[in-house]
C-alpha cells in the first residue's frame, strides 16, 4: 500500500483538547484511523522523545499522518480535512457565518486554550488551578457575549462547524477545572447540544484506548 493511500494515523492523548478536536472532525467525516496515543505524562512525557520530536518538532499533540503527509496544530489539520474531504462540511458557505465560525475557533483555540495548557500550567505552581480559571472565565465571558448573536441550535446557526469542535473540549477543560458555567447559560446549552452528537460521543476522551481504566465511560 502506497504511503498516500495508507490508512491516516493520529498521534493523541485522551486529555488533550486539541487532539479532541481532531477526532471530532475525522468522525464527522467518517474518516477511519488508527491512534498511536503519547502520554503528555509518562516518562516525563512522552512528545519530548527524540522520535516524537522527528515527527513533530513543536512536540505536541494531536499530529496526523495522512495521505502522506504529517501534520500538525488541530486547525490546521482540520482545514486539510475540509479541503480534501469536504463533506460534510464544517466552515459554512455564506462568507458571513464562514468569517464567525473562524472567529469562534480562533477565540478558543489562541485566547484561552494556549493559556491554560498544559506546559503554561506546570509553571504556575500552586496558583495552577486560580490561573487556568481566570484564564478560561475570561474567554467565556466574551464567548458568551459573541455566541448570544451567533448561535442557532450550535455555535453558528443550525449546523456543527469547527467552532463546535473546538467549543466541546474547552467546557470540558473548564469542569475539570471546577469553573462555575453558570454564568454561560448559551455556551452550556450548546455543549449538551453538541454532545448529544454520536461524532462528539465516540471521540470523547472517556472513550480512548488510551483512557485509564477510571476514567473509562
Amino acid at each position: 500500500m502506497s504511503s498516500a493511500a495508507a490508512k491516516p494515523i493520529l498521534y493523541s492523548y485522551f486529555r488533550s483538547s486539541c487532539s479532541w478536536r481532531v477526532r471530532i472532525a475525522l468522525a464527522l467525516k467518517g474518516i477511519a484511523y488508527d491512534v498511536v496515543p503519547v502520554n503528555l505524562l509518562k516518562d516525563g512525557g512522552q512528545q519530548f522523545s527524540a522520535e516524537f520530536k522527528a515527527m513533530n518538532p513543536m512536540q505536541q499533540v494531536p499530529a496526523l499522518k495522512i495521505d502522506g503527509i504529517t501534520l500538525s496544530q488541530s486547525l490546521a489539520i482540520i482545514h486539510y480535512l475540509e479541503d480534501t474531504r469536504p463533506n460534510p462540511r464544517l466552515l459554512p458557505q455564506d462568507p458571513k457565518k464562514r468569517a464567525q465560525v473562524r472567529m469562534i475557533a480562533d477565540h478558543i483555540v489562541s485566547g484561552i486554550q494556549p493559556l491554560q495548557n498544559l506546559s503554561v500550567l506546570k509553571q504556575m505552581g500552586e496558583k495552577k488551578l486560580e490561573w487556568a480559571q481566570n484564564c478560561i472565565v475570561s474567554g467565556f465571558q466574551a464567548l458568551e457575549q459573541i455566541l448570544q448573536h451567533t448561535a442557532g441550535r450550535y455555535c453558528v446557526g443550525d449546523e456543527v462547524s469547527m467552532a463546535d469542535l473546538c467549543l466541546v473540549p474547552q467546557v470540558a477543560n473548564a469542569e475539570r477545572y471546577k469553573v462555575d458555567m453558570g454564568p454561560y447559560p448559551t455556551i452550556t446549552r450548546i455543549n449538551k447540544a453538541l454532545l448529544e452528537l454520536e461524532a462528539f460521543k465516540i471521540s470523547h476522551p472517556s472513550r480512548q484506548p488510551d483512557t485509564p481504566a477510571e476514567l473509562q465511560a
